[in-house]
């Protein structure tokens, strides 16, 4: 059960969504890319709403799981594909998988391997990397930071506040790790069985405000 009557994200906000398991924060990142219908209400990207259009399909990337990957296919191959449905050039592409090259750690380009044979945190990165194929104007990454390293971790962290600074980018982003989010996110907003019971601008005690709020 899910119950958000009146939640409202603005343009360029990094929001942050935690909660427990079952708290509903996959359900909401669902609603909002029409994966599933609630049963009242509207959810709406930048004021559209999302079912029985596509149009915001244009401006909006995302990854929730490896659902969201082509595992047939080689990181190369996957990449080239999206490439064409963002109308990017061969050039273009080469360049984006260039500026990856730090972030993917010399783990997924040019290893001749199918995306499901990769390791879980590299499938990971292949989704974040393809959901930030063509600068959307948001991004919805359902717990980024599990499954990655300590190294890539940090890597991603720069990465998102650097596309939100220089694209300003409105980012929805859950996790589980309360440390990474408020370091991230300039808003948070904590479930608890569907409802938001926290709506927290960041600052210097918003990490031990949400710790205190789970240790109970």
């Amino acid at each position: 059960m899910l119950n958000l009557p009146a939640l409202q994200i603005k343009k360029g906000e990094m929001f942050g969504l935690v909660g427990n398991n079952g708290a509903g924060k996959t359900t909401f990142f669902r609603c909002l890319l029409d994966l599933i219908r609630p049963s009242a209400g509207i959810a709406r990207l930048k004021g559209e709403p999302v079912q029985g259009s596509e149009q915001w399909k244009s401006y909006t990337g995302s990854y929730l799981d490896e659902g969201f990957l082509i595992d047939y296919l080689t990181p190369e191959e996957y990449f080239d594909f999206l490439g064409k449905t963002h109308r990017m050039s061969k050039d273009d592409v080469t360049e984006f998988i260039c500026n990856m090259v730090v972030f993917f750690n010399d783990e997924i380009i040019g290893k001749k391997k199918y995306i499901r044979d990769f390791s879980k945190g590299n499938q990971k990165k292949i989704g974040i990397a393809a959901a930030m194929m063509g600068n959307p104007e948001i991004l919805i990454l359902d717990e980024p930071f599990t499954n990655l390293d300590p190294s890539s971790q940090l890597r991603l962290r720069r990465m998102l506040l650097e596309m939100n600074g220089k694209l300003e980018t409105t980012m929805l982003i859950s996790s589980h790790d309360l440390m990474h989010v408020t370091e991230v996110c300039s808003r948070i907003v904590a479930l608890h069985k569907g409802v938001a019971v926290h709506d927290l601008q960041t600052n210097e005690n918003t990490l031990r405000e949400l710790e205190v709020f789970f240790a109970v």
